[in-house]
């Protein structure tokens, strides 16, 4: 073994996770497009389809997301009529982003987008799940 066979791109596992993030994104891109989203607005809603409200800090979790970026996908969600942002009244320092009408109405339009997407992986059902199991298992080691 070469002591520089670790800056061989072949050897880097961090390569094909990118690559297939950077594809998989692109091929959201036509079915984002129908409905005005963005991957980033589109992966922020689904939060807000599920939980509604929830503040900024706990939805940068959720999303793996820092404020930098979560900012301006907020801002741009809030300009389309998506969500509303307000400050907690119990603490002032609390920003809290919750779901519009019209935000929930998207959610209609959108339904169609996994299943659009069913194919873009050609993958087996319990080929998905372990890759998914394993890639949350890699996104739970970086908390530490």
């Amino acid at each position: 073994m070469d002591k520089y066979d670790g800056l061989k791109l072949e050897n880097q596992l961090c390569f094909p996770l990118y690559a297939a993030s950077r594809e998989v994104i692109k091929r959201y891109r036509p079915y984002l497009d129908k409905i005005d989203l963005t991957y980033t607005q589109y992966i922020t809603m689904m939060v807000f389809w599920s939980e509604r409200r929830i503040n900024v800090k706990e939805l940068g979790k959720r999303l793996f997301l820092d404020s930098g970026t979560l900012t301006p996908v907020l801002k741009s969600l809030e300009a389309k009529g998506y969500v509303k942002r307000y400050r907690s009244p119990e603490d002032e320092r609390v920003l809290i982003v919750e779901i519009t009408d019209e935000g929930d109405a998207l959610k209609q339009r959108a339904v169609a987008v996994p299943q659009q997407m069913a194919g873009c992986v050609r993958l087996t059902h319990d080929e998905a799940m372990q890759l998914y199991g394993l890639l949350y298992k890699v996104l739970a080691g970086m908390e530490e």
